[in-house]
Formats: structure tokens, sequence, C-alpha cells
């Protein structure tokens, strides 16, 4: 298989950062945290409960095509991408670009945002990201995964769907 370029997408406390950590080691390639290119301005606006709009995320966005374009030899990045604009924004960055949605319901997210600490995302912010959401599924190169299984097991199924032996 050749190397991917990979985006683990899906609402706040889906476990984007952990399932991505977990699949960029399996594949032996770079980690891009996509919470680590937001602008202070996006940062302090969540921090006071405030969602973001597509014209906080738009600079934010083009940041984060910009890394993918960069890595052309293959990349995990770990972005919300709720809508279908910001994936297609992404896609035109990397062709071929593939998504793994790690889907939960808003009371699992609601629970473990709650139950992280140190996090500059609020728990009462959880029902705006599962308002912004359009539904991936459906979309060519998407898989849907389920966020509340073991995080090994949500790894091994998205390394699978990659390789071609998993999940369609």
């Amino acid at each position: 298989m050749s190397a991917p370029q990979l985006v683990i997408m899906g609402v706040a406390g889906c476990g984007k950062s952990a399932v991505g950590q977990r699949i960029a080691r399996a594949l032996a390639l770079p980690l891009i945290e996509g919470d680590q290119f937001h602008p202070a301005g996006n940062i302090e606006k969540m921090r006071q409960g405030l969602p973001l709009g597509d014209e906080d995320r738009a600079g934010w966005l083009a940041r984060l095509a910009q890394e993918l374009a960069g890595h052309p030899g293959g990349a995990v990045l770990t972005c919300s991408a709720l809508k279908r604009s910001y994936r297609d924004r992404l896609r035109a960055a990397a062709p071929g670009l593939r998504f793994v949605h790690l889907k939960l319901s808003q009371e699992d997210a609601l629970r473990r945002v709650e139950a992280r600490g140190g996090h500059f995302y609020p728990p009462s912010l959880v029902a705006s990201q599962f308002e912004a959401l359009e539904d991936p599924a459906g979309e060519p190169g998407v898989v849907v995964v389920d966020a509340c299984l073991p995080i090994d097991n949500v790894a091994a199924q998205a390394t699978a769907w990659l390789s071609g032996t998993g999940l369609s």
C-alpha cells in the first residue's frame, strides 16, 4: 500500500488525537495535530464557550491544507472536518485524501469532553459540533468507524480499510 494522506475526523471527544497517533505510528507517517494550528483568536473564542463559524475556520483550514500539501509522501491529520466544504477544501490540497470518521453519539461526546482535563474546548460547545456536522458517509474515500470501540480496534479497522482488507 502506498503511503496515504488521511484525515481522522469527527466531533470533539471522538478520539481523533488518540486514534491519529496510533495510525500514524502503525503506518510510520507524520502526525499533524489540527488543534495545534488554530490561531490564538480561535482558541480564545472556544475557551469562552463560543462556537467557531465558517469564517473562523477558513484560515485554519487553509493552513491545514498547506500542511497536507507539504507531506506528499503521506501524513495523518486530526481535524474535525465537520462540513463537506471543509473536507473538499482539504481534498483540493491533497488529491486522493481519505477520511476516517469517528462516529459517536452526542451523549458519549459530552461525557468524554467533560472527563478530559486541561483542554481549551469546553463541554458547552459539544452540541454546536453536532449542529455543524454534515455526515460524510457515502462521500468518496470515507469510512465511518464506531468511536466507542476500544481505541486499538478503531485504529485497526481504519488501517485495514486503508490497505483494502477491512471495512468498505
